[in-house]
């Protein structure tokens, strides 16, 4: 996580038609826009568009080939790949936009207080910032998942234990910029307190870019659940993640090749789509990297 933040305000009148503008124009963004739309529509709307139950077992039907009843298959028990895929993407998205959401409030917090702080809480909160932000995140994952048991709950409170820091450290670069500009030093000059300070003139220069940053790093936590659920210390069956959908699909790999591909699919569509999203959003808002239009 690299990128920088800017000092422009986001409160300002016209960003985000202007922006809306700029990622028409831009193919990227476009593609990345559609891409997301899709994601979040099968993630809301998952209970009303799969075709068949994603958790029924029907033995007869499986490792049914890809045709026009069954889209993607079925697999080992019979079930609706098609469906489970469109189901898992409700899984997917609660667990990347939750804890990824989660942890950009508390960063930000955290981030605020250590940048506009005392210098001793400074130094607190960035030295366990840095001492949680130094553990390899996948072997801090599975550390904590092998402790707690495979839930939901314990995949997304690692996600948030492992983000949470760097979007605290962000927050308080871009805190400690902003706080010795001349306009903030003009207002403390006048009296306003902390408080006032901070939510009026700080965040609104800060928050903006972190929710770019933010959604590029869905896709990092969906595969990270994906990946865990893999090996068996994510979430546990029945649930139909897309994890639990390669996991499944490896050991039939050889007989049923198109398991392992429609589990392959949404994590590809899904990297791509806040990537690129991601990626238009920051060139089109950062003054230092925005085209000229």
């Amino acid at each position: 996580m690299c990128a920088q933040i800017s000092e422009k305000p986001w409160s300002e009148p016209g960003v985000a038609s202007a922006t809306l503008r700029r990622l028409r124009r831009d193919p990227m963004g476009s593609i990345g826009l559609v891409l997301v739309l899709l994601i979040l529509f099968c993630g809301i709307f998952s209970s009303w568009i799969t075709p068949f139950d994603p958790l029924k077992i029907n033995v007869p039907d499986r490792f049914h080939s890809p045709s026009l009843v069954h889209w993607m298959g079925t697999d080992n028990l019979g079930r609706d790949v098609f469906s489970r895929v469109i189901a898992g993407s409700r899984i997917a998205l609660s667990v990347g936009i939750t804890t990824i959401a989660t942890a950009l409030a508390l960063g930000l917090v955290l981030g605020l207080a250590a940048g506009y702080g005392p210098r001793w809480l400074d130094n607190v909160l960035m030295l366990v910032s840095d001492s949680i932000y130094s553990f390899p995140t996948v072997m801090l994952a599975l550390t904590v998942v092998t402790l707690l048991g495979a839930s939901i709950s314990t995949l997304m409170f690692v996600v948030i234990v492992i983000q949470t820091p760097a979007y605290a450290r962000l927050t308080r670069t871009a805190t400690l910029t902003i706080k010795s500009s001349e306009y903030v030093q003009a207002i403390e000059s006048l009296g306003a307190s902390k408080l006032r300070i901070i939510i009026v003139h700080l965040l609104p220069n800060v928050v903006g870019p972190l929710l770019i940053i933010a959604s590029m790093d869905i896709p990092s936590v969906v595969a990270l659940e994906a990946g865990l659920t893999y090996l068996g210390m994510g979430i546990p069956p029945p649930a139909p993640s897309w994890g639990r959908i390669l996991q499944e699909g490896f050991g039939q790999i050889r007989t049923a090749p198109w398991i392992v591909i429609a589990g392959g699919i949404p994590l590809i569509i899904t990297t791509l789509g806040f990537t690129f999203l991601g990626e238009a959003l920051r060139d089109n808002l950062d003054p230092k990297l925005r085209h000229v239009v």
